[in-house]
């Protein structure tokens, strides 16, 4: 996975774009593959952060999701409705959570 910052982006794009003109005309620079290497290593390298946080965020909110309904069995008749709703909203994280890491995972 990538994760380009907008400065990146516009900085990879001109040295492509230089790069192109440069194929065309036969004589590419050795730098401009280089900075493109390097600015793609940081990228892969903050993507692979970004994708362990989040799977550190799927895992907190699948544990949660479990208490939740560990809570919501053994609540009182009065408590169920307060737990029926802390284990809805538990189901909403841990579905938030996997959909932000399947993304992150198709990038």
């Amino acid at each position: 996975m990538y994760s380009y910052t907008r400065a990146e982006s516009r900085e990879r794009a001109k040295l492509f774009r230089k790069g192109f003109r440069q194929a065309l005309a036969d004589c590419v620079d050795a730098k401009v593959t280089a900075r493109i290497e390097a600015i793609d290593a940081m990228a892969a390298e903050r993507g692979q952060r970004e994708l362990k946080a989040l799977h550190e965020v799927q895992a907190t909110a699948r544990q949660n999701l479990a208490a939740a309904k560990a809570a919501e069995r053994t609540a009182p008749r009065t408590d169920k409705t307060a737990a029926r709703q802390a284990r809805k909203d538990a189901e909403q994280r841990v579905r938030l959570a996997e959909r932000a890491v399947h993304k992150a995972e198709r990038s």
